[in-house]
């Protein structure tokens, strides 16, 4: 046998145990089948999310060597589509001055860091460094920022030699870094979480950073820390409006993690909001350190941690913890005089769609689904709409009688999620309390969708005006859906469709 030859029977041998391998990985209790999840370990915050060249970057708050949470890394994911996901080797690893917390990516391609070399437009990462000596010591300035660049778009990292760019001046909570370009004076701006409000940072090149302003002390959700701030502007019918998201542990609306946004203006120093209410970007408790990806123009998509902290560290996984929620585009609607968020999951996710069945005119007193459909096995999306509001439930559950049940009440007006009779529950005393969103809209039609995964259910309603994630885990699968109303409840058209998984 020659080299080559045998080169080439290594290399096939090799794809082979790696697609057995992924084949295996992806088959686990519990793994989801079309949203991303590491092979193995710990994950949460999504980090440093930038498109460039075609490709959707995914780096995560990850901790490779254990499925509970220990210093961070950042892992990396690529994708074409934002629907099939490759991992790819980690991409910070900790350091003397400490593990590597959440921050954000940019594409410097005005050279302004310096840091580019032969025409290549350099990645430059902005992260917080978490020095747990210096905490485990009692001091309150063990997070501060750092930097690091790439030249072959995202894939190896260089961490720059001055680090620290941005040191703490006494604060615990100094963290999160999200960098964006401001055109109109041409610098960067930081929003940085700085304890229970955001503070806002400028800079010409990302080495050096000037305080800006300060933002929500008096406003907003309170009473714990807040993280992972994001800022972006969006069009409303020619008018550019500014969008602050901001999560905050705990003081979510359903208890435990959730993010709140704000609406207002930004001049290059200082965000300004009239907003007195508490708007929330998603009302279950599975949506948690949302940030938008970086690049992509007039498009705002957005992740989110499809966990909770209240019990992330005890579900019911064992290879690994957590995914990330689909892709989702975000959207301003106007209901009065207020602007809200809208989301929705990005259009690429009809690439998996499988089997589709329409339904019209659908008396939902108490309709079974799955008879017309066929067993629930696996991921699926429903979508419907009705032209008259009323009470009602969509129920999925197994041979077990385990269920998970949403819907809308109308007397109440909201919508819910209860899964008190789930599944396993009791690795989380609160885990079992029943959830609820008002509806936001006083249109005269309902909309609803759903997007179902072997632990997870994303409900998007009133064209994503009101948005709840949760997550859940049977003993054995959901294999039935039930659809149960008041009398006289008529759904106009219902579409029902099986989903193929984004895993080999």
């Amino acid at each position: 046998m020659n080299i080559k030859t045998f080169t080439f029977i290594t290399i096939m041998l090799s794809v082979f145990t790696d697609y057995s391998n992924a084949q295996e990985t992806y088959k686990e209790q519990y793994r989801p089948q079309v949203h991303f999840s590491p092979k193995a370990g710990w994950m949460n915050d999504p980090n440093g999310m930038i498109y460039y060249n075609n490709q959707y970057h995914l780096y995560f708050q990850h901790y490779p060597y254990s499925s509970v949470w220990g210093p961070m890394h950042w892992g990396h994911a690529t994708s074409k589509d934002l629907v099939h996901w490759q991992e790819q080797p980690i991409a910070l690893y900790p350091d003397s001055l400490g593990a590597i917390f959440s921050g954000s990516i940019v594409a410097d391609s005005n050279n302004t860091s310096g840091f580019g070399k032969d025409g290549k437009i350099p990645f430059v990462a902005i992260f917080t460094l978490a020095n747990w000596t210096t905490e485990k010591a009692g001091a309150n300035d063990y997070q501060t920022q750092g930097i690091a660049y790439s030249l072959d778009e995202g894939m190896t990292w260089t961490k720059y030699e001055n680090n620290p760019v941005l040191k703490n001046p006494g604060i615990k909570d100094f963290r999160d870094p999200k960098v964006s370009w401001y055109e109109p004076a041409k610098k960067w701006i930081m929003p940085l979480a700085t304890y229970d409000r955001v503070t806002f940072y400028s800079s010409p090149d990302l080495k050096n950073w000037t305080k800006e302003s300060d933002f929500g002390a008096e406003v907003g959700k309170h009473g714990a820390a807040w993280e992972c701030p994001d800022l972006f502007s969006m069009d409303y019918n020619g008018q550019q409006v500014w969008v602050l998201l901001v999560s905050i542990n705990p003081g979510g609306p359903n208890g435990g993690s959730a993010t709140q946004y704000f609406v207002g203006q930004f001049d290059g120093k200082n965000f300004i909001s009239d907003q007195k209410d508490i708007r929330w970007l998603d009302y279950g408790t599975d949506n948690y350190a949302g940030v938008t990806w970086a690049n992509t123009g007039n498009r705002k998509i957005l992740i989110g941690w499809m966990n909770n902290w209240q019990y992330a560290r005890v579900v019911p996984t064992k290879k690994w913890r957590s995914a990330m929620t689909v892709p989702r585009d975000l959207g301003l609607k106007k209901e009065g005089d207020k602007y809200l968020v809208t989301s929705l999951p990005v259009k690429e996710l009809n690439s998996i769609n499988d089997k589709q069945t329409v339904l019209e005119n659908i008396p939902a007193t108490n309709y079974d689904l799955t008879k017309k459909v066929g067993k629930l096995a696996g991921p699926a999306k429903i979508n419907f709409t009705s032209d008259k509001i009323e009470t009602f439930s969509i129920t999925l559950s197994n041979d077990q009688g385990e269920k998970m049940v949403v819907g809308y009440n109308k007397a109440a007006n909201y919508y819910y999620v209860d899964r008190s009779a789930s599944g396993i529950t009791g690795f989380e005393k609160d885990f079992v309390l029943f959830h609820f969103a008002p509806r936001l809209t006083q249109a005269i039609n309902l909309n609803l969708s759903l997007i179902i995964d072997v632990a997870s259910i994303e409900l998007f309603a009133d064209d994503g005006l009101t948005v709840m994630t949760d997550i859940f885990f049977p003993t054995t699968p959901y294999n039935k859906i039930t659809i149960q109303s008041t009398e006289g409840t008529i759904i106009k058209k219902l579409e029902y469709v099986t989903l193929k998984s984004i895993w080999p």
